[in-house]
């Protein structure tokens, strides 16, 4: 079955959108049913658990069974899907439109249960209590540098074999480098089955006394150095970890790689996440050239928290040259009149007002009166002057930040012309509930024309 173009022309006729030759058409690519993973990555802080969980409500409405799988400890996810917690098994999602036989179901990865899963499924139950028993195994479920991304890729791999679903959204996990994701597999993979590991085994292989005289003989200046650093009870629990965990590192290798070849394979598509921010774009950009070179299918960009505006003709300069128009005129530009007058410098120190030097019959009252009104009519035309020129700035303020922004996405689609791009508006708050999840992946599909700066 041939999969469906996932970009669509852009039109070059409208004023601040985005110079790509290429956007990112979203529904295309999770109506596919030969896509059965889309991973969205970036760096942390530019909306991909919301994008994740918006694609997932978007694709589940329109007639798939589908799984989100967020790392985002944060649990927006939960309470924008309306329950109450996620734990590490997928939960039903209520209350979306399954008209079309869609499902959505969502959880959240807990590390330590898939570590604890993995040693219950693949050690017998003597050997599994003894591992999950051990100091150092809790303390590296718990939180060894690259576990957290390795067992978000362990439950991917799950979820896949389960065949259960027929799309699996995955949320990454807040990294410090988006490139975690990738290459834990590999690290952790590398970790288990490297010199270390070998050294540290190697007492138990050869066994008893002989074993430490072995280690004494041959490594006895390394084992010193960890003692050291490690503290000898600490290099004790590593060494009976390391025995016990010997019958598994195989597999967690074999299945570092299977994982690996997962996220190359057609069927899986990753969406990179930014904002319109330098940083963001950056990273954005290094992520795109490391996909290439994994060869890991790169289905487009997602550019969160776009700017626009309804006023783009008035640019910041006119706005700017009017405001101080409006501002000068409350101090110079005086109309003719009482309030001209009141203002004169001939009129300070002066007993008398000049109004009652008027003899043409008006009685002082009337003429406070007339006074007054003018006065009134005056403050409120500067008023309204103040606030308007206030406005003015507000927008050139706006109009030079949507210029930054178009300038930073310029400069990204000049370096990755071949890149799919979407935008979703910046929105006023967050994202709580389903209703605002599906608006976002309304925005998502169908690039509003707001987002690139028209009317």
């Amino acid at each position: 079955m041939s999969r469906p173009e996932p970009a669509r022309a852009h039109d070059p006729a409208s004023r601040h959108r985005l110079s790509p030759t290429r956007m990112l058409d979203v529904d295309p690519l999770i109506d596919d049913p030969d896509i059965r993973i889309v991973v969205c990555c970036g760096s942390g802080g530019v909306g991909k658990t919301t994008t994740a969980a918006a694609l997932g409500l978007r694709a589940a409405e329109r007639g798939r069974k589908v799984v989100v799988l967020t790392i985002d400890p944060a649990r927006r996810l939960a309470q924008s899907m309306g329950i109450d917690s996620l734990d590490n098994i997928p939960r039903r999602v209520k209350g979306i439109d399954e008209s079309a036989g869609g499902e959505l179901h969502a959880m959240m990865l807990d590390m330590k249960r898939t570590f604890d899963e993995i040693v219950e499924a693949h050690a017998d139950p003597e050997r599994a209590a003894a591992i999950l028993g051990n100091p150092f195994y809790q303390s590296l479920s718990a939180g060894f540098a690259g576990t957290q991304e390795y067992m978000a890729m362990e439950k991917l791999g799950q979820l896949r074999s389960r065949d259960e679903w027929d799309l699996i959204v995955v949320d990454t996990p807040p990294s410090r480098s988006a490139l975690d994701f990738l290459d834990a597999p590999k690290r952790l993979g590398s970790f288990l089955d490297g010199k270390l590991i070998r050294v540290l085994l190697a007492p138990a292989k050869v066994g008893g006394r002989a074993g430490m005289k072995f280690l004494n003989v041959g490594m006895s200046m390394m084992t010193g150095a960890l003692g050291k650093v490690l503290g000898g009870q600490l290099l004790k629990d590593v060494q009976t970890f390391v025995a016990a965990m010997d019958s598994m590192f195989g597999g967690f290798r074999t299945r570092a790689d299977a994982t690996y070849r997962l996220l190359q394979a057609p069927g899986t598509a990753f969406l990179v996440v930014a904002a319109p921010e330098r940083d963001a774009l950056r990273e954005a950009a290094y992520f795109v050239e490391r996909l290439a070179a994994e060869d890991m299918p790169l289905a487009g960009l997602v550019l969160n928290r776009v700017h626009g505006s309804g006023a783009d003709r008035l640019s910041a300069e006119r706005a700017l040259a009017a405001a101080e128009n409006l501002e000068d005129s409350g101090i110079v530009d005086q109309e003719d009149g009482k309030a001209g007058l009141r203002n004169s410098p001939e009129t300070y120190g002066s007993s008398e007002s000049p109004a009652r030097n008027v003899t043409d019959g008006g009685s002082p009252a009337t003429e406070d009166a007339g006074d007054a009104e003018a006065d009134a009519r005056a403050e409120a035309e500067r008023s309204a002057d103040r606030l308007t020129a206030g406005l003015l700035r507000l927008h050139a303020e706006r109009m030079h930040l949507l210029s930054r922004e178009q300038r930073t996405r310029d400069r990204f689609t000049a370096l990755h012309p071949e890149v799919a791009v979407t935008e979703v508006a910046a929105l006023p708050g967050d994202v709580h509930d389903l209703a605002g999840l599906r608006d976002i992946g309304d925005r998502l599909a169908t690039s509003r024309p707001e987002l690139s700066g028209t009317p």
